[in-house]
């Protein structure tokens, strides 16, 4: 009787061990040799939680714990992505091919990641037509700017309507939030009204469904810091720009935190030859122009020159990672190209640079500077 009792304990703990978990399977075809990487996207960053080499028919199975919220989860080769949402424990199955598998897949077994793939064939959609337009000749720099934020405001208002306002419980919804046009969140709820909005209604709907579930508070949060960043910018605006300091500085001061935390003032830089420079390091040109700055750095810094670079990168993590190793006073504006600072200095386009003198007046942009190295040895 005993052994009896003992057995079926241990048949209902396998059991409920085995309810615990989610599956993701199927094939990768075209991809032998190639390693298929599990990742889960957290709110802290991605995490691999699996990986496997692909033989000839392609075929893998990864397994997890079930969570009591929905999550996020991603398939990749190189990168090339399959975002997946999995709720619980159910069995979702993708047949990709190889090497186009962030469009060219079928998945099975979840609704909600057959609604993230067509948001995600959207989003490339997007991409492309918005590549098309900036490398336009017949364009003028704001005909490209206004083209691509029409784009933009179509496709909020089409995601809005059909995929997060009907269901904004649906991890579809969650997922539309965070998209992005190269990097730029398309929904900014730090810089537009209209999206705090969109962030708060998705907020509320998971505290009702999942009410411990830390990304619902952290939905929360960053709704409530978009309500007061745009407080914050609309009383900026509505204040006048002192002259007399424009006049006595020659620049419109940055104050914003290092990648050590620590506050630093571009006006403080007076007596050097300061090089401004507006970057993104999440873009794929960002390699090469950190070569060059460090050129640059390494030739004229002992002279007095010093780089105030200013990232726009939404990532802040990502930033510290990529400037840990940088010599020169690496800033980040964590608004992004929402900030006002970028209308203050007319930034059409990122990367762009200003050349300061030892006097902190500005002396030239990358439209007016033909020759980087020789302006600044000319200030020097």
């Amino acid at each position: 009787m005993k052994k009896t009792v003992m057995i079926a304990v241990a048949v209902l703990a396998m059991a409920s061990c085995s309810r615990n978990r989610f599956h993701v399977e199927g094939q990768v075809s075209n991809a032998k040799d190639s390693v298929l990487y599990f990742e889960h996207m957290g709110l802290a960053g991605c995490d691999v939680l699996d990986s496997v080499r692909l033989d000839d028919d392609g075929s893998f199975s990864f397994s997890g714990e079930g969570q009591e919220a929905p999550e996020f989860y991603r398939l990749r080769i190189s990168d090339q992505i399959v975002s997946l949402a999995i709720d619980s424990t159910e069995t979702v199955t993708v047949k990709a091919h190889w090497p186009r598998m962030a469009s060219e897949y079928e998945v099975d077994g979840s609704e909600e990641c057959r609604t993230i793939k067509a948001l995600a064939l959207k989003q490339m959609d997007l991409q492309r037509r918005a590549m098309q337009v900036s490398r336009d000749e017949g364009l003028t720099v704001d005909q490209v700017n206004d083209s691509i934020l029409a784009m933009i405001r179509s496709y909020k208002v089409e995601v809005k309507r059909k995929y997060i306002f009907p269901a904004p419980n649906r991890p579809s919804a969650y997922y539309a939030l965070f998209q992005t046009l190269g990097n730029m969140l398309l929904f900014n709820p730090r810089a537009d009204k209209a999206d705090i909005k969109v962030f708060a209604a998705v907020a509320t709907s998971w505290d009702t469904y999942w009410p411990e579930a830390e990304r619902g508070r952290n939905l929360h949060n960053i709704a409530i810091e978009g309500m007061r960043n745009v407080r914050i910018s609309e009383a900026q605006a509505n204040r006048a720009i002192d002259a007399s300091k424009v006049q006595e500085t020659g620049v419109i001061d940055i104050a914003l935190r290092d990648n050590k935390g620590q506050v630093r003032r571009l006006t403080d830089l007076k007596g050097r030859v300061v090089l401004l420079d507006f970057h993104v390091f999440a873009t794929s040109e960002s390699p090469a122009r950190i070569l060059l700055l460090r050129e640059l750095y390494n030739k004229y810094h002992g002279q007095g020159l010093e780089i105030y670079q200013v990232s726009l990168d939404a990532d802040e993590h990502f930033w510290k990672q990529q400037t840990a190793a940088l010599p020169w006073i690496s800033v980040r504006e964590d608004k992004g190209v929402g900030s006002t600072m970028l209308t203050v200095y007319n930034v059409q386009a990122v990367p762009e640079f200003f050349l300061i003198d030892r006097g902190n007046n500005l002396t030239g942009r990358s439209q007016t500077i033909k020759d980087l190295d020789q302006a600044i040895r000319s200030l020097l």
